[in-house]
Order: structure tokens, then sequence, then C-alpha cells
């Protein structure tokens, strides 16, 4: 386990790992010893209709070091990485050392190696591409993808199929032939302090199942509940994971223990996910390894 007084102070630092693995108190301790403005990388903290249930930082956490990129985007709104890297890229030469932090891959990725600058998908190819996976699921759209992008895409993530099935699509070109073409990375890894929080499988579990009870016990039922009236299940807000689960409650349709357990299946889901994409994309960075058992 790296010691976290042997991080440097001055340079941009990156802090990777699964879901409720710790992380925002890691930077927290880091930005109230040292200073910095913590920077989220989490694809789902940035929407302002969750704070809750998607773990952001809490006001008074706000108040212990400043902030950025978290509860900035309205729910209705479409956000994407390029979106991120736009915004991020500010931050990278300001006059606060920034401490990124967050579980979207993809995001880290992105800003260390490059992103290729792929056209917009259309909104009829879009249109297309959610019918089909609705109606067909993602292995008929996996079996039209180009050997080269197949071989290089999380085949197990429907999001990131769809995503390389709309490029092939809208563009003629497959996602890996975009993405060979990568500009320069925003930051590269070599002029940046890495700490990838490497948890242990039934430590990770066992926090998993506390941290979405104290999701119900702190509101996440009401957040969930004020977002019913204009909830839509195919925006990227709507991704939040637990919130159908619990606007199903909502609609009397299954019990809260049923919505909590399927919230926790699909959590446990979502970080076994995220371990993998790390072990196998993140070899470069220095790892902080938590314990193997709670």
């Amino acid at each position: 386990m790296i010691r976290l007084d042997q991080i440097s102070k001055e340079r941009p630092l990156l802090i990777a790992g699964p879901t409720a693995s710790g992380k925002s108190a890691i930077a927290l301790e880091l930005a109230a010893r040292a200073g910095g403005v913590i920077v989220n990388a989490d694809a789902l903290q940035v929407f302002a209709n969750w704070r809750v249930l998607t773990a952001r930082p809490s006001i008074e956490e706000e108040t212990i070091a400043r902030h950025a990129l978290y509860g900035h985007v309205a729910a209705d709104v479409a956000y994407s990485v390029g979106h991120w890297l736009r915004e991020v890229a500010p931050l990278l030469g300001g006059p606060d050392r920034p401490i990124i932090i967050g579980g979207t891959g993809l995001y880290f990725s992105a800003l260390t190696q490059g992103l290729a600058e792929i056209p917009e998908t259309p909104p009829e190819i879009r249109a297309e591409a959610d019918r089909r996976l609705a109606t067909e699921g993602p292995q008929a759209l996996l079996d039209e993808i180009d050997p080269a992008t197949t071989a290089r895409i999380d085949r197990l993530n429907p999001v990131r199929i769809q995503r390389a099935w709309e490029v092939q699509r809208a563009t003629g070109r497959g996602l890996a032939a975009w993405q060979d073409e990568t500009p320069a990375p925003l930051l590269p890894l070599a002029d940046a302090e890495t700490l990838l929080i490497d948890a242990g499988k039934d430590w990770l579990l066992a926090r998993i199942n506390r941290r979405f009870d104290a999701m119900l016990a702190n509101g996440a039922l009401d957040e969930v509940r004020a977002n019913m009236a204009g909830w839509d299940p195919d925006r990227p807000s709507a991704k939040a994971i637990g919130a159908p689960d619990l606007i199903a409650h909502l609609r009397g349709e299954i019990t809260l223990e049923a919505a909590r357990d399927r919230a926790i299946i699909a959590t446990r889901q979502y970080a076994k996910r995220q371990r993998t994409w790390f072990r196998a994309r993140m070899q470069g960075w220095t790892r902080h390894i938590l314990p193997a058992s709670p």
C-alpha cells in the first residue's frame, strides 16, 4: 500500500478505482493536506439531479476543498467524454493543482492517451441503434462491428457496443480506425501522479451493501421521487445505478427490498466491470491496495 504522504504535492494527481472504494475520502484528505481542486471524472456525478444516488461529495465536503465538474449538467442534457475533456482542459493549467478522481475509465484514458475526433452520431442513427438494442440485444450490433474494433472494445458493455456500432454506421469506418488517428493527450501519464485503488472483492462488496443502505437512509428515495415527473430511461442521467429500481418501487411495481437488492446487484456488476477494465488498461498506474476482506 502506497503512503499518501509519498505522493507529489505539485504534479496533477489522478485517482481511479471501483465504485464504493473510498476514492473521494482519499482525494479530500490530500486536498485538505496539500491544497488543490478536486475534479470529477465520473460520468454520472456530472448531473445536477443526483447527489445521494451517485455518491457525489456532500455540501459539507465541498466546503473543505474546491470541487469542479460536479452536478453542473442538467438531467436532460447529453454529456460525453468529449464534453468532459473540453471542460477539464482549463483546470489543468489553473492556479490549483488538479486532483482528478473518478471511476469512469474512459475519461482517464481520453485524458492521458488522447481522444479520437469522431463526428457526432446523427439522431436517426442513434434512434435505430436504440431500437435494435432494445429488440435484438447487443450481440446483434456486435456481430456487425468490424473485427479490429470488436477486439478492442468491452464486449460485455452494451453502451460501448452501441457506440461502436453507431460510429461505423454513421461514418463508414470502424471505431478502431478513428482511434488510431487519436491526437496527442491533454495530460500524458508521465506528467501526472497516479493512484489506482485496488480493492479486495469481499471488502468492496461489503462496502457496496453498506453504502446503498446509507443512501436510502440519507434520502435516495426522495431524490428519485423528485425525478419521476420527467423520467426518461433513455437519458444518460437515468443510468444512475439504483434509479430505475427505485422508480419501479415508487410506481408500485416492486417492493423497496427488491429494489434495494437489484440496485446492489447492479452496483456489484458495475464494480466488477470497472476492476476488469482498470487491470487491463491501467497497468502503468501506481496501485493503492486495500484489504482483501471486510
